[in-house]
């Protein structure tokens, strides 16, 4: 399940619990995918830490978003994934996106004095 939030800023707040599979991940990529096309969405945020499970599918859902955002050098950022996740990520070269904090405290990174917004 996610729940997924436009703030203020093109900022997206991606909400992820339970179990993350592939049919659950094609529905958000489809909906993220759209707002960033649309020039809504300008940033993300993945808040990890009430989900329990995800496979490659999550993997490549946060991935995919990433390049999607590449175009308007969009910024990602992952939190509190568990430890297993944590190492994925790690490996998938996703290590510098990920934070342990809170949602509020990663806004203020993304849309900080230092993005000058």
């Amino acid at each position: 399940m996610a729940d997924i939030e436009i703030i203020d800023n093109g900022i997206l707040i991606a909400t992820l619990q339970g179990e993350l599979d592939n049919h659950e991940a094609n529905r958000i990529r489809s909906h993220i995918s759209s707002s960033i096309y649309s020039g809504q969405v300008r940033a993300i945020i993945w808040d990890l830490s009430r989900l329990g499970f995800m496979d490659s599918a999550g993997i490549g859902l946060i991935l995919g978003r990433m390049r999607d955002l590449a175009p308007v050098e969009g910024e990602t950022l992952i939190l509190n994934p568990s430890t297993t996740m944590e190492k994925i990520f790690t490996f998938s070269g996703l290590g510098p996106n990920i934070r342990h904090s809170t949602v509020d405290l990663a806004i203020g990174e993304i849309g900080g004095v230092l993005h000058e917004q």
